[in-house]
């Protein structure tokens, strides 16, 4: 399924996806730089606290190249920011799943603790949201395009006659003043 035509360029769905994956992607930006920032080792398990998170060089490496592709998305925008934030957010949430189970272990490669698995959840169901935003609702609008893809058989909305249209009026004869 292509969306590429369905959805208009100045659609107001693409500033959605573009602002969700610009401002996570600044938000671990500038986490992954204060970590270079602080010469973190690189696959220390044990990890520095950076902006209340724990941080070694590795995790702040795969912090900066990940905003990256968000803010690469925001730039592209449409679906492809959607589709990128639903990719990210999901990644984050598995990663929090992931790191939870290694907590405490030599495997602890990233330097996780309690605050960087919440951090982690909560920022990839974020990011995630940020990328379903209007594809996937009880309540699409008539005029969203996953709406109209969804019911191919229902046709464009019924246009509305204006105020002062010339349509006869019961009980009257003659044009409508």
């Amino acid at each position: 399924m292509d969306f590429r035509d369905e959805l208009p360029v100045d659609h107001r769905l693409a500033n959605v996806y573009r602002f969700g994956a610009g401002l996570c992607g600044v938000v671990l930006l500038v986490f992954g730089c204060l970590g270079l920032a602080d010469g973190l080792a690189f696959f220390s398990t044990t990890g520095e606290r950076v902006a209340g998170l724990s941080s070694n060089g590795l995790l702040s490496w795969i912090s900066i190249a990940t905003a990256v592709v968000l803010i690469v998305g925001a730039a592209i925008g449409g679906n492809t920011a959607s589709t990128i934030n639903i990719v990210v957010g999901t990644l984050f949430v598995l990663s929090g799943f992931v790191n939870l189970a290694l907590l405490d272990s030599g495997a602890n490669v990233l330097a996780f603790r309690i605050p960087n698995v919440l951090f982690s959840f909560v920022m990839g169901l974020f990011i995630a949201t940020f990328g379903m935003y209007g594809r996937v609702s009880a309540k699409l609008p008539l005029d969203n395009p996953y709406w109209r893809h969804r019911h191919p058989e229902s046709t464009a909305p019924q246009t509305v006659r204006p105020i002062h249209s010339s349509a006869p009026r019961p009980g009257i004869a003659g044009p409508a003043r």
